[in-house]
Parts: structure tokens; sequence; C-alpha cells
């Protein structure tokens, strides 16, 4: 494509920052750096016609754990690890509601909430065992015991009849918040090309030359923060994960209030304007899974339903109103990838599912990175 004078001048030319994709983690790390250098010029190249990936296609869940995930983290984390990834986490959600305000994401401290079902019953009894010494082991981030036991307040089927709450956490809408940070970051000067796939790039002596699918441009750094479409561009120690959701229709007086996990955080569900929100089971087609196309497939669906049906609301009439996918970035560690690349290359990349809670720690950091 031949740019005009006008574009080129105006958009291309003296870039400070590019960064690549415009989720969470891209749009903080160019808030951040905006706070540190005032007057750079920053522009955020993402490829799809939104934040394509998982930041506009989650489901809302302000949290950093349950109680099954920590216990799970510990088989290949240390506890010293384990605690401080959580204290990002929450470190990171403080950051997203001080920056965008509770209001313009809908935020909702409704709790969260750990099921089981009947047949889990080594999950289950693992957990309770276990429950004093996690609430130990974070207990310097909450200054409280996280995790209790609580009866099936809501009614659930075939699950047992009392489940782990943590008051913790809290729901917010995905979309506001997105269209929130959007406006934040363009109020200060930052950039936005949408429809613009970054195809390679390489580095001189004092910039990046970067080749889009319309063209090409120089920034004197280059930030990628493509979480699960990173190694298109950077090979990483990370690979994508579909995440298949579906929504109900408006539910007639639905009592449900809360974010709810299941099997070590594989299923999740809350309730948004007398919806349900479910999502998960990733797990029974971890290959298949473990792509960058948004489908969705039917054996994924079809277990979210019978979810639906013989769990969550038995005996409610209800109908589904939408399907979708997002894209998130997983690896043998939870823990993000926060790097310097090269001289001009940093990435902020695998958010492992968090992205919400810890995308705004993880674009402090990469922005504290860059002298």
């Amino acid at each position: 494509m031949n740019l005009s004078y006008w574009e080129q001048k105006e958009w291309l030319e003296n870039i400070d920052f590019a960064i690549v994709g415009s989720g969470i983690v891209g749009l903080s790390t160019s808030l951040f750096l905006k706070e540190r250098f005032p007057e750079s010029k920053i522009i955020l190249l993402e490829k799809g016609i939104l934040p394509q990936g998982a930041s506009t296609r989650n489901a809302g869940f302000a949290c950093f754990g349950s109680l099954s995930e920590i216990l799970q983290d510990l088989k290949t984390h240390s506890e010293n690890e384990i605690l401080e990834l959580v204290k990002s986490r929450v470190q990171g959600l403080q950051l997203l509601r001080q920056n965008l305000g509770d209001t313009h994401i809908d935020f909702r401290a409704y709790g969260g909430f750990e099921l089981f079902l009947e047949n889990d019953s080594a999950a289950y009894e693992n957990c309770l065992e276990k429950m004093s010494e996690i609430n130990a082991l974070l207990f310097p981030v909450f200054k409280a015991n996280i995790y209790h036991l609580v009866s099936n307040r809501f009614q659930f089927s075939k699950i047992k009849q009392e489940y782990i709450y943590n008051k913790f956490e809290g729901q917010l809408d995905t979309g506001k918040m997105m269209n929130a940070l959007i406006r934040k970051v363009q109020h200060l000067g930052v950039k936005i090309l949408n429809n613009v796939t970054v195809l390679s790039y390489e580095e001189t002596n004092d910039s990046v030359q970067i080749k889009t699918d319309d063209f090409e441009l120089n920034a004197k750094k280059l930030i990628l923060t493509t979480n699960g479409f990173t190694n298109t561009l950077l090979a990483t120690e990370s690979k994508p994960a579909r995440a298949q959701v579906l929504i109900t229709k408006p539910i007639h007086n639905l009592k449900i209030k809360g974010t709810f996990h299941l099997d070590c955080g594989y299923y999740y569900f809350r309730n948004i304007n007398q919806r349900i929100l479910l999502g998960g089971a990733r797990n029974l087609d971890i290959a298949g899974e473990s792509t960058t196309s948004f489908a969705t497939t039917d054996k994924i669906q079809n277990e979210l339903e019978r979810l639906l049906n013989q769990v969550i609301l038995t005996g409610t009439d209800f109908e589904i109103d939408q399907r979708w996918s997002g894209i998130m970035s997983v690896g043998p560690q939870k823990k993000p990838l926060v790097f310097q690349q090269s001289d001009h290359v940093f990435a902020g990349v695998r958010m492992g599912g968090m992205g919400i809670a810890i995308g705004f720690s993880v674009g402090k950091q990469l922005s504290e990175l860059i002298t």
C-alpha cells in the first residue's frame, strides 16, 4: 500500500515505542511508558479489528487462583514462587482498578467459589486437608485467611454440599474494561492501528525495522505483547491455549452471584446481566485446544451444556445466546515471561489464563525494563 505524506508523517515516523498487540498487556505497557516518557511517540499494532486474543474474549474474572489451582501449581513451583505469583496478580488487579476505576469496569466484589463434583472426593479431601496450610502461605498478601468452607447456598446439583469461598475474588465487565483502557491511552496520545499484522522485524544499530502486511516502519524500541501468538515472531517457552465459552440468554429471577471454579480451574462460570457465562473443558482435548484458531467445537460445547443442565441450572429453563473462544498462552510454569530479548526488542507474554489479574503488573514490569 502506498501511504500518503500525511499518513506517513503523522502515524509512522519518529516512533519511540512500537507495541505489537493491543490487549491488556500492550495497552497497560503504553500507559506506563507514557507516565515515564510523556513526550514519547507510541504506536500499537493490532492484527484484529478489536484487541484480538483473550483480552476482549475472556470471562471477566478478577481472581488469583482457586485453592485446587494453587495446590496443582505447587507441583511445579516452589512455595515462594507461588507467593510471588499471587502477589503479582493481586497487585495487577489493584493497578487495573486504580487506573480505570471500579465504575468504568463494572467491578463487583461478589466473591469466588470452588465447587467439587460428587465423584471428585480425592480433590475435595486434598483441598480440605491443605486449606489451612495455603491460607498460612498466602496470609502475608491478604492479611487474612482467604479460603473458607460454605454451604451450597446456590443449590447446585451433583456437587459436594460444601464448597470453598474466597471473599477477595470479584468480577468485571471485560468489554467496559478494555474500552476504558483504550480511551485512557488514546487520551494520552497513544496511537492504535487495527487490522495490521506484523510479519517480521529486523534490528539495526539504533532501531528496529518492522514489516507488516501493509507497510514498513521503524521504531527505536519494539515490544511484543502477543501472548498466544508470540511464537510467530519470537520463539518462547509458551504455546497457545484456546478457551471456549458460551453465554445464556437472560434467565428470570436468577439468584446465582459470583465467580465459580470447577476441576482445578478447567471449568469456570459467573453471572452477568441475569445470564450465566460458562467456559472451559479444555482438558477434554488439550492437543486440539493448543491452537490459535478462533473456533468452537461440538465436543467441548456439548460438555459445557451438559454441565449447565446437570449441575448449574438443573430444573431451570434456559437458552444459549452466544458461543465464542479466546486464545490464551500457557507453558511449563505460570510465571509470565517478561524480558529484554536484545538491545531494542522486549517482550511480555504467557499470562497463563490470568491476564486480567496479572496484565497490569506485566505492563508495569515491561515499562520499567526500558531505559
